[in-house]
């Protein structure tokens, strides 16, 4: 957890999702376009405790804690010694985990929950105590309401489960009573998508076509190899163990549980880091097998080589996918072609820094101008409108100036808009690239006051425009616009 505070270089602000799910606590609900409710919850939490640096990021790093635990319990559980306990905790630490739970996203419990599953239903399988079954029903509920992605970890198990002995369980009638506790647990929020025409189908339509698409099926396979890079001779122990380890034998079925999900991501052209989830209970299994082939003689000695070579390895991962440097030092070992210094980033096109450290910077920039040009305008109505989630979210999180609210279309904001009071003056922040069409339409002086000009930011360009003396019904031409960005949701 100490380790999560200490790898960010001071040159960086929050990331861009941070913003938008901080502002979800001031909007609690049972559902978001976005996201589950549960991250708005942990918001609320974070508010309370004043919002400050340390409280956005305890909760990530408490998750990854807890996710070294619950792989720890479980290596207890498989009868592994101290040796395999330490194995999977070096190799979880200095992995893609180290990155993951830098942000306040709804990663690092969705991975936790992946975990939890998969130890909760060895425990039944070791016990055969009901117990268990409620605990994997919790465990689903609790990452179905923080992150939709943890349906695709049953859609991997069930299928295994059935085609494995295991498939005993389904004739298991508190299988079923589990299973509903699941459906009781996260109805509020199926409720909550009926009732707003599930726009997690949107949400995916739109992912699909503005980012998905981008996704490479090779790139996606490399960045499985990457992202445990360190230690992947723990995974590969552990897939050997599972087919061959006669200890093992009854839990077999989690190697195709695993096939089973890689084949459904990449059938859906999905995101390399969704399926990180998988990968925690493996590193059981190997530490596990590994410890016992190497007890005696002159393999013994192996094990400090193991660990060692797991600490050489996270080499690559400090020195390139931690944001521990200013970012002109990345762009540096780009221009040198140093090893891991190109990122692909969501578009599809190669840059010399990672798209989240481009989302990190810029904000405190653009919040500080915007203070500056609201300070200067005399109208106590003056509104403040932005292109994406990013910029009003990071406005409302580093403004200086009390009761300061940035409102956009994009997201979830589009449902929190307050269009009460007359509109007369808009700061409007504009993606760069975008044209002027509508503002010059609804307003005779559009004015370029300022734009973010960090050179390392991706929102590097954004205008900062001042829109006085309307034409028209402002309010009205908002509301309508409003209105027909959710029909088209819906």
């Amino acid at each position: 957890m100490v380790i999560q505070y200490l790898v960010v270089h001071p040159a960086y602000d929050l990331q861009r999702d941070e913003f938008l799910h901080l502002d979800q606590a001031k909007h609690l609900a049972w559902g978001f376009f976005s996201v589950p409710p549960l991250t708005s919850w942990l918001s609320w939490i974070i508010l309370q405790f004043g919002n400050g640096y340390f409280w956005v990021k305890f909760f990530p790093a408490v998750f990854g804690a807890l996710t070294m635990l619950v792989v720890w319990k479980t290596v207890e559980s498989l009868k592994g010694n101290l040796f395999a306990c330490i194995l999977t905790a070096t190799a979880l630490l200095l992995s893609v985990f180290l990155r993951i739970n830098l942000l306040y996203q709804p990663n690092s419990l969705d991975y936790l929950c992946w975990t939890l599953v998969y130890y909760t239903l060895i425990r039944h399988i070791q016990t055969e105590k009901s117990k268990w079954l409620y605990f994997m029903a919790i465990s689903f509920a609790i990452g179905f309401l923080n992150k939709y992605n943890i349906v695709f970890c049953a859609l991997g198990l069930l299928p295994a489960l059935l085609l494995s002995p295991q498939r005993k369980l389904f004739l298991n009638p508190k299988f079923y009573l589990a299973i509903l506790l699941t459906f009781i647990i996260i109805s509020p929020n199926l409720i909550w998508q009926y009732s707003n025409n599930f726009p997690v189908l949107k949400h995916m339509k739109e992912l699909k076509e503005t980012q998905l698409v981008n996704v490479d099926p090779i790139d996606f396979i490399a960045e499985q190899l990457k992202f445990f890079i360190a230690s992947l001779f723990i995974l590969i122990g552990a897939f050997v163990a599972l087919l061959s380890y006669e200890p093992f034998k009854r839990f077999r079925f989690l190697f195709f549980a695993y096939i089973f999900t890689i084949a459904i991501f990449l059938a859906l052209s999905a995101k390399g880091y969704y399926a990180i989830g998988l990968y925690p209970i493996f590193f059981a299994f190997g530490a596990v097998y590994l410890s016992a082939i190497l007890q005696t003689g002159w393999k013994f000695y192996l094990r400090f080589a193991l660990i060692a070579l797991i600490i050489l390895g996270a080499y690559p991962l400090f020195k390139f996918a931690l944001p521990l440097k200013d970012p002109t030092q990345y762009v540096q070992d780009a221009i040198a072609h140093k090893p891991f210094s190109e990122h692909k980033w969501e578009d599809g096109n190669t840059y010399p820094i990672a798209q989240d450290f481009a989302d990190m910077l810029g904000w405190k920039e653009l919040a500080h101008k915007v203070d500056s040009l609201y300070l200067s305008q005399k109208d106590p109505n003056l509104f403040i409108f932005c292109d994406n989630y990013g910029q009003a979210g990071a406005i409302n999180y580093y403004t200086k100036i009390k009761g300061l609210q940035a409102n956009s279309y994009n997201a979830d904001y589009i449902n929190w808009l307050d269009l009460s009071k007359p509109i007369h003056t808009i700061i409007n922040i504009k993606d760069k690239g975008e044209d002027m069409d509508d503002e010059h339409r609804l307003f005779k002086n559009v004015t370029v006051i300022d734009e973010i000009r960090n050179p390392y930011a991706r929102e590097r360009g954004t205008q900062i425009l001042l829109l006085t003396q309307p034409k028209a019904n402002i309010n009205a031409f908002l509301k309508q616009e409003m209105k027909g960005r959710n029909n088209k949701i819906q």
